[in-house]
């Protein structure tokens, strides 16, 4: 069973988006805030993390940035961002951070479906 870990602070988006990973057969770990975040992913060892960039404690720009660093037995787990930033250029900053990926907030679940599927095609290549 595919381990996701969801970094997200807000209650209700961590709620129904855990729900609905769930009922498609996903397992799901939990962290709402950054610090949490980085000590699931080294503990779970997830095989896709979603990141919210704006957390409490440590932010989301952060933790990719750790969790992709030089010797971080984590380095290899795809991340996608899932922010509200969706400005020009924000991508970019995403990707520069250490994220496979970006998602911008409001959640669309099937595009996050493809990007999910996508990055676990991606690691596997990578290993």
């Amino acid at each position: 069973m595919t381990k996701i870990l969801l970094v997200e602070d807000h209650e209700e988006l961590w709620d129904s988006l855990s729900r609905r990973l769930v009922r498609r057969g996903f397992h799901v770990v939990m962290a709402h805030d950054g610090q949490d975040g980085i000590a699931r992913a080294r503990a779970e060892k997830p095989d896709v993390i979603l990141l919210d960039m704006n957390l409490p404690i440590v932010d989301g720009w952060t933790v990719a940035r750790t969790l992709k660093g030089e010797g971080e037995p984590t380095r290899r787990i795809p991340i996608i961002a899932l922010t509200a930033h969706a400005m020009s250029g924000d991508r970019e900053k995403v990707l520069a951070a250490g994220c496979n990926d970006y998602h911008p907030k409001p959640v669309d679940f099937p595009q996050l479906l493809e990007q999910i599927d996508d990055a676990l095609l991606n690691g596997e290549e990578d290993s």
